[in-house]
């Protein structure tokens, strides 16, 4: 045997592949006139979870940290200087009985202040990206009594430099809260900067909602999101959009579960909560991870939209996270998150005139959102999952049949626990069932073929989050490499093969903040300037962008291609562009020679091209020295009639569009 074929063949934990199989003629056969299922247009999406600094700090734009003062320590984030130092000349106020989601708010007192003698800085999420000739966008809520006093407002880069800045003066005075709003641009570009607002004058200010926002968010929205890490997702052309997570829906506890109803509206009376990453790791812990909902139920629905991804929202089924409190809601005091769940699908695909829909059109979206699916539950199992998801699939069926639910299958894709759910699953007839594998290389591989026997009928599977672990899961030493990259797209041919069976599917996690991260591996990486697509990212965008919309047969010695001589394959046809889809993963080591022949289709353009992703460095890895390190390059290829010899490069996967006439 081939010593590359061996190696190979032992790191991803396969059998030695044998010399008489090796040996066979490479000859796919592509059954083009033998549609075996529709690929949903969802078939491929994302998963979006606030895990690793993924909302605040990451797609959410705000700059300023702690902006409402309701971190449990209400100065985290904030730096007060004083020359000379007065002793309750800034305080943390609390008026809780009036405004309870957002009870906080600092009190500034000047005596005479003068410039450079009090100053407020913030340091942002791990410092503040800031880009040169970029606008930035500063605003308040104030109230005062007092006339004269300013604020100087600044951009401040890791050496003390000043970046931008401006003064703003409070247009009134009084005992409401106004809105103050002062706008500069940056001279330099700048990864850790931070925040300074230097107050003079004199009397007593009130300050909360603290912000500042660059002007180039995604489709420049005020107060909105990044745009490269927006781009990043809509390149991929995903099929849907899960949100908000993820073991967030649950919370620590059910006092921390994610409660959507308080994630929409005014920002200023979204209730923040901390986010249960903030402590769920001792090797990683993350004291200031918050949750503002600045990112809310709406913002992610126009996400989606945005995107062209369908709406995939997850609600909590009456149960916090099960490797931590595991509390459950008594059956009987469910109806509330029972009435959650019918309230979302009204304010999603509610008329003007239900309550909910007004909701979502004085927020901005008169126009239904038309959800399709529901979550009920996140990675929630048991019997206990089970007889409360029964109560929602009937109260949501009852009044949205059109609406799709998707199940928990609990934690893992095997064992007891897993049986159990199928099996009760299955039972009820549910639409979608979420399955999880966080695995190591050769568990993926070894089951490209996991849904070969899977009953064809109206349940469905979702592949929920999935990732390839180089190491082990829950491992600081996980890399996104080539070698995870590789073993998934073999594993992802064997969901579109099985489309007939397999609905959605989606790696998680999506995106990973470079200094505040909480897991590894994850799909794009950042820093506060840069976003990187990893080598998994280039397979799923791979996928996506090229999967037809019908399977077709793909042989090879009249069997399935899922790990014989090392090659996985799927073909599908894209009736809007007349072409057929061939996908060949090759794990070896070695290059592999294939002639593939096409039968039932009349002619084929000879000109085919072909999308190549390969590296001969399984642990090779994109950087952000490096960012396109494994990134497709495409190609021309020839085809003699009906066949084409083809030679799939060693650790390779390939992508070939045939034009047919």
């Amino acid at each position: 045997m081939n010593r590359k074929v061996f190696f190979i063949a032992v790191m991803f934990g396969l059998a030695a592949v044998s010399n008489s199989v090796a040996q066979q003629p490479r000859v796919l056969t592509v059954h083009a006139n033998k549609p075996v299922a529709t690929i949903e247009p969802t078939m491929y999406g994302v998963f979006f979870e606030d895990i690793n600094l993924g909302a605040d700090g990451g797609i959410y734009a705000e700059l300023i940290k702690n902006r409402s003062f309701e971190f449990s320590k209400p100065l985290m984030g904030w730096k007060v200087a004083q020359k000379p130092f007065t002793e309750g000349a800034v305080t943390v106020q609390n008026r809780q009985d009036k405004q309870s989601a957002n009870p906080r708010f600092v009190r500034i007192k000047l005596a005479n202040v003068q410039a450079g003698q009090l100053t407020l800085t913030n340091e942002g999420f791990r410092g503040m990206g800031i880009k040169k000739d970029v606008r930035y966008n500063f605003s308040t809520l104030y109230r005062t009594a007092a006339t004269g006093i300013s604020l100087k407002i600044s951009l401040i880069d890791a050496k003390g430099n000043v970046l931008g800045s401006t003064v703003a003066v409070p247009a009134a005075t009084g005992n409401d809260w106004k809105k103050m709003t002062a706008s500069f641009t940056s001279n330099a570009t700048e990864p850790k900067a931070q925040f300074s607002i230097e107050i003079v004058g004199n009397g007593t200010i009130d300050m909360d909602m603290i912000s500042l926002f660059p002007s180039d968010t995604w489709k420049q929205r005020p107060g909105g999101m990044r745009a490269d890490m927006i781009q990043m997702l809509a390149d991929m052309k995903p099929g849907f959009l899960r949100f908000p997570g993820g073991c967030i829906v649950e919370g620590f506890d059910l006092d921390q579960r994610y409660q959507w109803k308080k994630t929409i509206g005014p920002i200023e009376e979204r209730e923040l909560i901390i986010n249960r990453w903030n402590f769920e790791f001792a090797h990683r812990p993350t004291p200031d991870y918050f949750q503002t909902f600045g990112l809310g139920f709406f913002e992610y629905f126009q996400l989606a939209e945005d995107i062209g991804a369908t709406a995939l929202p997850i609600l909590n089924c009456g149960m916090a996270c099960q490797f931590n409190t595991a509390e459950v809601v008594p059956m009987d005091q469910l109806e509330p998150y029972i009435q959650d769940a019918l309230d979302l699908i009204e304010f999603a695909n509610g008329d003007v005139q239900t309550t909910w829909g007004k909701k979502r059109a004085d927020m901005g979206h008169p126009a239904p959102f038309n959800l399709q699916f529901l979550g009920v539950g996140n990675e929630n199992w048991g019997p206990q999952y089970v007889e409360r998801l029964a109560v929602f699939q009937q109260a949501i069926k009852a009044k949205y049949p059109n609406i799709k639910i998707v199940a928990s299958s609990g934690t893992d894709p095997d064992g007891e626990r897993f049986d159990l759910l199928n099996n009760a699953l299955r039972q009820m007839k549910v639409d979608i069932i979420d399955e999880h594998y966080y695995r190591r290389p050769e568990w993926f591989l070894q089951n490209a073929r996991r849904y070969d026997t899977y009953p064809r009928n109206n349940v469905k599977i979702f592949a929920g989050e999935y990732a390839a672990q180089s190491d082990k899961t829950v491992s600081v030493d996980n890399r996104n490499n080539w070698m995870t990259a590789l073993s998934e797209a073999a594993f992802l041919t064997g969901l579109e093969r099985n489309a007939g069976v397999v609905a959605m599917a989606s790696y998680a996690p999506l995106f990973a903040h470079v200094d505040g991260w909480q897991w590894t591996p994850d799909l794009i990486w950042v820093d506060n300037l840069r976003s990187l697509g990893t080598t998994d990212y280039q397979v799923q965008k791979l996928f996506s962008l090229h999967k037809g919309n019908t399977v077709v047969p793909v042989l090879l010695n009249n069997e399935t291609v899922a790990g014989q001589d090392s090659l996985y394959a799927t073909a599908s046809i894209d009736s809007a562009n007349k072409e057929l889809v061939i996908k060949l993963v090759n794990v070896s080591g070695d290059a592999k020679v294939v002639s593939m022949a096409v039968e039932g289709i009349k002619k084929l353009n000879p000109n085919a091209r072909q999308i190549v992703l390969q590296s001969n460095d399984l642990k090779a890895m994109n950087t952000f020295e490096n960012p396109l390190l494994v990134s497709p390059k495409e190609s021309a290829v020839k085809l003699k009639g009906k066949k084409l010899d083809y030679e799939a490069l060693p650790y390779s996967v390939n992508v070939i569009r045939i034009s047919m006439q």
